[in-house]
């Protein structure tokens, strides 16, 4: 059973993108330009190599970027991946949107212009193209680290490039709530590797120098934490980044409903019969939930066989599901338990899971 930190929901997370800048009002990226201040968004390899990390950087380093942003919000910069020869590299979307101005700096230095080929708010991924062939791109992990495992951090915290920070694999399938203002960031790796403004999009490694990876989060000082930091599995980037450059934009399914956790004050104060699930507070009309029969109200407990404890858990399960799919969604309803089948549909630009 996944279980998040209930005082995340009240700490400032900082995104791990912006270096500088004006701070933003959930978080804090580790970027250089647009940072935000609730959350600094920013895992292994083989256990017990912490001896071979030098030679795991020096293997790793030319594959990370610098990346330099500027927009209306002012200047800032965060961190990228080479994801392969032809120029395209990753990052976190929250480094590059709003941007007007965009340039890479590659590990020997040299700055190049930069151009945003794609970009996936849901997973804060993004991809950025520069005019250089002959690339030496990164290799992403396959699968998840196991924790324990080493995991090293490379990027551009505050804008010093060519920085390496170590640590092992904290945990995994770590969520981020977002109180509903943005999409959660699920499914998280939890390191302990020093993650900084500036950090994010730049490369989380095992020992092997795969990237298992890219560091997005991390929850400051301030809310009296001490190296917590988050990745975006390399599985998911696997999945996301080919479509980004294929389309601009990566397909997710879409259910049609807004989702609240549910806790224990929320189920006494609605007699809602259940102390844990996704509390619909409301149906998209004419989505795939409406055309189901769910209704405000509801309480989901379950999709297909995915027990549904939050609403996080809810993104993930439909994160694991294609538009066109059908799923038995169970829901808690007037004390009784209701199952009905819904077909999935592509999710669109605006909120409503």
């Amino acid at each position: 059973m996944r279980r998040r930190a209930a005082t995340l929901l009240a700490v400032a997370l900082a995104v791990g993108g912006c270096s500088a800048g004006p701070e933003e009002e959930t978080a804090a990226p580790t970027t250089t330009a647009q940072t935000t201040t609730v959350v600094e968004r920013t895992g292994g390899g083989s256990a017990g190599q912490f001896g071979d990390i030098p030679e795991t950087v020096e293997a790793v380093a030319p594959s990370v970027v610098t990346v330099f942003v500027a927009g209306a919000e002012g200047e800032g910069g965060g961190s990228g991946v080479i994801w392969d020869a032809e120029g395209r590299i990753v990052t976190n979307n929250h480094v590059v949107e709003g941007a007007t101005d965009l340039e890479v700096a590659l590990a020997n230095g040299t700055r190049l212009e930069a151009r945003v080929v794609g970009t996936d708010p849901r997973t804060d991924l993004a991809v950025v193209d520069i005019e250089r062939t002959g690339l030496p791109p990164a290799r992403f992990a396959d699968g998840l680290p196991r924790v324990g495992e080493l995991a090293i951090a490379l990027g551009s915290p505050l804008g010093l490039s060519n920085t390496v920070s170590a640590g092992i694999v904290s945990a995994l399938h770590r969520d981020l709530p977002s109180g509903g203002i943005t999409p959660a960031l699920i499914d998280l790796i939890q390191t302990d590797a020093a993650i900084s403004p500036g950090n994010s999009g730049g490369a989380l490694v095992d020992a092997d120098g795969d990237v298992i990876g890219i560091n997005v989060a991390y929850i400051p000082p301030a809310a009296r934490a001490v190296s917590i930091g988050f990745a975006i599995p390399a599985p998911v980037v696997r999945d996301v980044v080919p479509q980004l450059i294929e389309t601009g934009e990566a397909e997710h399914a879409y259910l049609g409903v807004v989702p609240m956790s549910v806790t224990e004050e929320i189920s006494g104060s609605f007699d809602l019969g259940v102390e844990e699930g996704a509390l619909v507070q409301s149906v998209s009309e004419g989505s795939p939930a409406a055309q189901a029969g769910l209704r405000a109200g509801d309480v989901i407990v379950d999709v297909g066989r995915d027990p549904i404890r939050s609403a996080e858990d809810l993104y993930s399960a439909l994160r694991e599901r294609d538009p066109g799919d059908t799923v038995e969604v169970t829901v808690v309803r007037d004390g009784g338990r209701e199952t009905v089948e819904a077909t999935l549909g592509r999710l669109p630009e605006q909120p409503g899971e």
